[in-house]
């Protein structure tokens, strides 16, 4: 699935392309399920031509479950016939996991946790990472109180777990249609919008140690008076929040993390909601449905 220039999911298409190269330190995976993220259409609109070089046609997708279907020169750590998983961000926007074969620096993938089926395990790599590692740079320990926003989505969803993994109270915006969901995860649900910070004191009278912000729109700063260290705030969406003490988080794959979130997984401290699941041929779909900001858990394409 491709698109021969920047454009929407319209332009996504079904194409014939030449088998990816395997360089040093790199696998051949043959796909199984790759996950859909809301940057894989920002990235084909053209937003993040600023910061990132594309190639057409271009293949989008960062995502992906699969098979090692060859092992390119000093790749020792994997052999053919593996599972792995793996966030495959390379410097550059060409071939991405879309497609039936993608090539992936082994430090990009881990091995694919037992636990989880194709479609789940699809769905982990780039939301579980973001969350992980926004729950690392917060320093969330036993005792803390983590407030999140946009706690049912994605990104959120893999972050409540894991806060609460490490012994925190986890407090989680979300429309009411989710709160049951939230619990669910460990979490105690509020509605996010007007008021919120009542609402958040009603729950923590004495404010929270961390703000974990998912969805951006401003929601960090507003959280700055209910933290008392604002260098405990991380956002993924908001660069802005550094002026004010806190931390902008773009993910970085990482294999030990990947390793991390599986271990996880494999002890069912780990478990990934799919809203929905299309066949490749429908990515465009997908994307729409993506697009609509109001998911729950995670989108996969199957293969």
């Amino acid at each position: 699935m491709a698109l021969q220039q920047y454009g929407t999911a319209d332009d996504l298409a079904l194409v014939e392309l030449p088998e990816p190269k395997v360089a040093p330190s790199e696998v051949l995976i043959r796909v199984k399920a790759a996950g859909v993220n809301p940057v894989d259409w920002k990235l084909a609109s053209g937003g993040l031509d600023a910061i990132m070089e594309a190639d057409f046609p271009l293949i989008p997708g960062w995502d992906v479950a699969g098979v090692v279907e060859a092992v390119g020169p000093d790749a020792h750590e994997y052999r053919v016939g593996d599972e792995v998983y793996g966030y495959l961000r390379k410097d550059w926007a060409k071939n991405g996991t879309y497609a039936e074969l993608v090539s992936a620096n082994v430090r990009m993938i881990a091995p694919k946790p037992e636990s989880l089926d194709w479609r789940e395990a699809a769905g982990v790599p780039l939301a579980g990472l973001t969350a992980y590692q926004s729950v690392k740079r917060a320093r969330v320990g036993s005792g803390d109180t983590v407030l999140i926003h946009a706690a049912a989505g994605g990104v959120g969803s893999f972050g409540v777990q894991i806060a609460a993994s490490r012994g925190a109270r986890v407090i989680g915006t979300a429309s009411e249609r989710n709160h049951d969901f939230l619990r669910s995860l460990g979490a105690e649900p509020v509605v996010y919008g007007d008021g919120l910070d009542e609402r958040v004191r009603d729950l923590a009278p004495d404010g929270v140690d961390v703000v974990l912000d998912f969805v951006g729109g401003g929601v960090a700063e507003a959280s700055r008076e209910l933290v008392g260290d604002t260098d405990r705030i991380v956002s993924v969406a908001d660069p802005d929040i550094q002026e004010a003490g806190g931390h902008w988080l773009w993910v970085r794959p990482d294999s030990a993390d990947l390793a991390e979130l599986a271990r996880m997984a494999d002890a069912g401290r780990l478990t990934v909601h799919l809203e929905r699941e299309f066949p490749l041929a429908e990515a465009a779909e997908a994307w729409r449905l993506s697009q609509g900001g109001r998911t729950r858990g995670k989108i996969v394409l199957t293969l």
